[in-house]
């Protein structure tokens, strides 16, 4: 350790160092410390890198708060501090932190898992909900990274995005990554054959023509079991042509111009339907046919990928379609994506073993009912509170979120002691409940307050559960081991 930053530590005992936090340059060590319940930035070196860091000078030695500009002073000394894509041919992640404290446990559950983690990952609607930016998100991973002394590679995730405004934004904020939302672009099919034929038609005739002469003749020449008749390729043309345009469309003027790589997923999976294999591979085939190249696709498979629980459906059904969507993207040498990723314990050895190194998983919501655990174990007057303020809101939040939670099943608040509090998070109705109202409870003042209070208090508590948590999650997948040679 740099003899200014011993000789710093000395005088501030109480401040503990993240051991692997410690990082050298010709010129300064950057350390990151906590002191009561806050962390900081630990600077020594020459005076020109001091300069470039907000802080209280003591000595040779500068401490900093974690904050925008601290951070965007350490990207420029440190490249591993940077989000990178992380391109095809890794297994990948989507750990989303909605708190801002959840990444330095996600890091630790994969050092050792031959994993990619895209730690800044939140969508559009939970910024809204949160009422945190870009810049805020990536910051927090920014300083995960620091902590865990991370060195092999992490993502941004500009999640669910649907404008070319919130695009180019995320990618100005150094996002490496952005999902496209393509729901709004994806068309309800007319009943009727007539109405079916008559929107079919409102597609140019040159391309009506081309896709006819491209898929009509298909009779599972790749031997991926795909084959269309002329309705179900007018039934899917009409569904998902204005997708691939505006897909199209995103790529050619937003990934393209980014100047650098950018891991480009397209989302099919915000539908009231599952994706059709036949659908998957006309989606896919035409974009590259446009010379559109995506790191990843996230169909929506059968059976139900519902918020906060484990799989609904029947396991046998959801291997083969999985296994069909698999060969496609493998086809095409993309991965495949699996959003509402948390807690599908059932399905995980089933992703695992046939998706390979070609997957990325998403989940977010898990890690802030972890943290709601750890409320319920150490203040049940506040769990109490946040529990109260979840039912009164639930019917609100439901816009925001497809479940099929009954609270009905969700057993009383006031016949329920303080030592069984924790067990609301082991239900699924009451899991839901609490999951998809997160914005309200963060949105409250007073609920804020204690709630950031009580988890600065016991963040090592939240590290230690979410770190199992998210464990579990990492070992039903079967992934293996990671090289650090």
């Amino acid at each position: 350790m740099d003899l200014k930053l011993k000789n710093f530590l000395q005088k501030h005992s109480g401040m503990e160092i993240y051991q692997k936090s410690l990082a050298v340059s010709a010129d300064c060590v950057f350390a990151i410390g906590r002191l009561e319940k806050t962390d900081y930035l630990i600077v020594s070196g020459i005076s020109s890198i001091l300069d470039r860091f907000d802080g209280e000078l003591e000595g040779d030695v500068k401490v900093c708060r974690l904050s925008h500009e601290n951070r965007l002073a350490i990207n420029q000394i440190f490249p591993f501090t940077c989000p990178r894509a992380a391109g095809r041919n890794v297994i990948s992640m989507g750990l989303g932190d909605r708190l801002g404290l959840a990444n330095y446990a996600h890091l630790l559950c994969v050092e050792d898992k031959n994993v990619f983690p895209i730690i800044a990952q939140q969508s559009k609607r939970e910024l809204n909900l949160t009422k945190r930016t870009y810049e805020d998100v990536l910051d927090a991973a920014v300083w995960a990274v620091c902590k865990a002394g991370w060195r092999y590679g992490f993502g941004a995730d500009g999640d669910h995005l649907e404008t070319m405004k919130d695009i180019e934004y995320a990618l100005l904020c150094g996002y490496s990554m952005i999902t496209l939302d393509c729901s709004k672009v994806i068309c309800s099919i007319p009943e009727s054959s007539a109405a079916l034929k008559a929107t079919y038609e409102k597609i140019p005739a040159a391309e009506r023509w081309r896709i006819e002469a491209v898929y009509l003749p298909y009779e599972d020449r790749y031997r991926l079991g795909i084959s269309y008749t002329s309705e179900s390729l007018m039934r899917i043309a009409v569904c998902y042509y204005r997708c691939v345009e505006f897909a199209e469309k995103v790529y050619k003027s937003e990934i393209v111009k980014a100047g650098r790589a950018v891991d480009f997923e397209i989302s099919l999976d915000e539908t009231e339907f599952a994706t059709l294999p036949e659908a998957h591979f006309f989606v896919a085939n035409e974009l590259s046919s446009r010379d559109v190249v995506i790191t990843s696709m996230a169909p929506r498979f059968v059976g139900e990928f519902q918020k906060a629980i484990d799989y609904i459906g029947d396991l046998d059904d959801f291997k083969r379609d999985f296994s069909r969507h698999c060969k496609i993207a493998d086809y095409f040498g993309y991965k495949i994506s699996i959003h509402s990723g948390s807690d599908k314990f059932s399905v995980f050895p089933i992703i695992g073993e046939r998706a390979k190194e070609r997957m990325h998983l998403k989940t977010a919501g898990t890690s802030w009912l972890e943290a709601v655990r750890v409320i319920a174990m150490v203040d049940p007057d506040l769990y109490r509170i946040m529990h109260k303020n979840a039912l009164k809101y639930f019917d609100d939040a439901r816009k925001y979120y497809v479940v099929h939670a009954d609270i009905s099943q969700v057993r009383p608040l006031e016949d329920t002691p303080d030592k069984l509090l924790p067990e609301y998070l082991n239900q699924n109705d009451a899991r839901q409940l609490l999951h998809i109202t997160y914005g309200y409870q963060l949105a409250d003042p007073d609920i804020r307050k204690r709630f950031f209070d009580a988890m600065d208090r016991y963040y090592a508590e939240y590290v230690r559960t979410l770190t199992a948590h998210i464990g579990k999650h990492v070992a039903l997948l079967n992934i293996a081991e990671r090289n650090k040679s």
